[in-house]
């Protein structure tokens, strides 16, 4: 596991790595130590970056099909910001601003998946009803998570990398130090974000590496005769993103994608070569397909069977964990919270248990305004239930991978929703309403629960009052709803979900429940064909949820993620001591932080320029690398293209990211000389 920073002034010894027995991790600002949390001035900018970061975020993934992690940028902010006051800004104020800010991009991404949905279909939402589906699964999902923050943060410490909640850390506690350690991640923000600005906003060179390119003829054939392709997303923030996750689960994950990629994906091909028609779910010869487009319709159904089932053995393993929290909260006497440590308060759990009861009423009237109390009640227990299921779930991918399989979990969701009501004879305009509202609240929920395990995670770093950000994470949820609500309302009136702004995901989710709905037929030999490999996984001892995201997500994410444990794992054995290693990947993981933190404000910046040049009319064009790009009907276009950068665009990336790699290892070892 990654180790603090480098002579770091803030973080301790033991923040992450796993504590001896009888150790005790005290934190940045210890339990008896009081300092500005919550004030005026963290609760404003808190807002003000919600409401911000909200409706940009919604404009950026309706139009891109991605929503950019808010949460690093709020934490630069938030440090940059602090300075500016008479009294500077304290660590635990600034956790705070970052808190209540993130929530701004965990809302979205619930949001995008289901909302729009309801627009392409035609079926008129009301300002109401997508700002209270946002609001109940937002809310529900810090409700359920509450009981498990000391399982995932405390007892799991160590053993999770927690890659975003690492980086973000890193970013706080480094504007808190000063110093050494601030020039060192100034610098790898300054190397990685203007690599991956450079790669992939002004596109100068080729920002996916592939075999199909880089083995010429060889790549070419295996690439065409097989389907058989490799493939490196060529990033620094995806490099980073690797070192913290560490050789050990970036190793799992990866090997989920080389099983997707490098053996269903040829196998599916093969199979097709014999087949002279369409094979359900796909419309056309499998023969015809790209390796692209087999993955999308056949092989990441099996990832989301694998989710799907890892979650469930999750759930099964934690049970005792997840009754054990919830029955010593509700039996916990106050006399007994009143003694704990301030860094180790929630808010008591029968509150909580009173806030579940009280979201499940307005969830119930919620249901039952748009349908009947037969419907109501039938909503009510599905969403609660695959709520709860799903929430360790979500939790545990963050802790893993800082990727949330959401749109895994939503899809699945919605296909039972609809068998569900499709049964009970509702069907139709709003049977697909009370669906995809259905969705839109679980969707929410779990992308909550699993952002607000990462905010719970720094605090517990740093030294913050869980309970404190527990209260002001609702603020958050509520300013997020309802700019999340306003934006794809007037982005929906403007320009409607076509070519300028194509809401994939909500285009998606459109499909799914109309033709489920339709009673077509639902892929469950995909579905099954992922249960048995995560039960195999089980079975063999490798953690089936990391091995399922990895055959879910695209290889081309997987890959830098391995080469960034394997640089972890360099790095860490790198010195003659134990000590020179753990130093030397302390500075590593500050780099790595770095390189994820400046690839997430270019992600942004990029978004934006994109946006400007479309919202303004401003006239572009430029030459990149031989591309000349235009901006056209709202996206950058090739108007024109030379031939030598198709062919060497591949070649001008690869040692340049491998310079990058070179960048992080040796510069890691500058921490410590034997």
């Amino acid at each position: 596991m990654h180790e603090p920073s480098e002579q770091s002034k803030v973080l301790p010894e033991n923040a992450y790595r796993e504590l001896a027995e009888g150790e005790e991790y005290i934190p940045t600002v210890p339990a008896d130590q009081f300092i500005p949390e919550i004030t005026f001035r963290s609760v404003l900018i808190g807002v003000i970056m919600t409401a911000l970061f909200s409706f940009a975020a919604t404009y950026v993934g309706l139009r891109a099909g991605q929503v950019f992690e808010a949460a690093i940028p709020i934490a630069i902010l938030a440090v940059g910001l602090a300075g500016l006051f008479k009294r500077k800004s304290t660590i635990l104020e600034n956790v705070i601003i970052q808190s209540i800010g993130a929530a701004s991009g965990v809302v979205v991404a619930g949001a995008i998946f289901t909302i729009p949905a309801l627009y392409i279909l035609d079926l008129n939402p009301k300002f109401y009803q997508t700002f209270l589906a946002a609001l109940i699964g937002g809310s529900l999902g810090i409700l359920l998570l509450i009981p498990l923050r000391r399982y995932f943060c405390i007892q799991e410490h160590g053993r999770l990398p927690f890659p975003e909640a690492t980086a973000t850390t890193e970013v706080l506690a480094t504007g808190e130090a000063g110093g050494g350690q601030a020039r060192v991640l100034v610098v790898s923000m300054i190397v990685g974000g203007l690599y991956d600005f450079l790669a992939t906003v002004c596109f100068l060179w080729e920002e996916y590496l592939s075999s199909a390119k880089l083995l010429l003829g060889l790549g070419e054939r295996l690439a065409d005769k097989a389907r058989f392709v490799f493939k490196l997303d060529a990033t620094a923030h995806l490099l980073g993103l690797g070192y913290i996750v560490g050789i050990r689960y970036a190793a799992i994950i990866a090997s989920g994608s080389v099983l997707s990629f490098l053996v269903f994906i040829p196998a599916f091909y093969f199979l097709g070569q014999h087949l002279d028609m369409p094979v359900f779910p796909g419309t056309k010869l499998i023969s015809d397909m790209s390796e692209t487009d087999i993955f999308k319709i056949y092989v990441q159904k099996i990832g989301i069977g694998a989710i799907a089932t890892a979650g469930m053995i999750g759930i099964i393993k934690m049970s005792r964990i997840i009754v054990t929290s919830f029955s010593l909260g509700f039996k916990k006497r106050e006399a007994d919270e009143a003694g704990a440590k301030r860094t180790d308060v929630d808010i008591k759990m029968r509150t909580v248990g009173l806030g579940i009861a009280i979201t499940l009423i307005v969830m119930f009237l919620f249901f039952l305004f748009i349908s009947n109390i037969f419907y109501g009640i039938v909503g009510l227990l599905l969403v609660f239930v695959l709520a709860f299921l799903f929430t360790p779930v979500a939790a545990r991918a963050i802790a893993i991978v800082g990727v949330n399989p959401v749109s895994g979990m939503t899809l699945i969701t919605l296909i039972l929703t609809a068998i569900v009501l499709v049964q009970l004879n509702l069907s139709g305009p709003t049977g697909m309403i009370v669906a995809l509202l259905m969705g839109c609240v679980v969707c929410t929920s779990l992308s909550m629960s699993g952002g607000f395990i990462t905010d719970l995670k720094i605090g517990y770093w740093l030294g913050a009052t869980p309970r404190n950000q527990e209260i002001w994470k609702f603020l958050g949820v509520l300013v997020a709803s309802i700019f999340v609500t306003l934006a794809i309302q007037v982005i929906a009136m403007a320009y409607g979900f076509g070519e300028k702004v194509p809401a994939p995901q909500g285009k998606l989710m459109a499909a799914i429940i109309e033709s489920t709905m339709s009673n077509e037929p639902i892929p469950y030999l995909l579905y099954g064909l992922g249960v048995m490999v995560a039960i195999f996984l089980q079975m063999s001892g490798v953690p089936p949820l990391a091995f399922a995201l990895g055959m879910y997500l695209p290889i081309q994410i997987n890959t830098p993620i391995l080469l960034g444990g394997f640089l972890a794992w360099l790095v860490s054995r790198s010195g003659k001591t134990k000590e020179t290693g753990e130093k030397r990947h302390g500075r590593g993981t500050l780099i790595a932080s770095g390189f994820i933190a400046g690839g997430a404000l270019m992600g942004v910046f990029g978004a934006f320029l994109n946006l400007s040049y479309g919202s303004f009319g401003i006239p572009a064009r430029f030459i990149s690398a031989g591309k000349v790009w235009d901006f056209v009907n709202g996206s950058w276009q090739i108007v024109a293209s030379r031939h030598w950068y198709e062919a060497m665009g591949q070649w001008i990336g690869l040692p340049l990211f491998v310079g990058l790699c070179l960048y992080l290892y040796f510069d890691s070892k500058r921490a410590a000389q034997d």
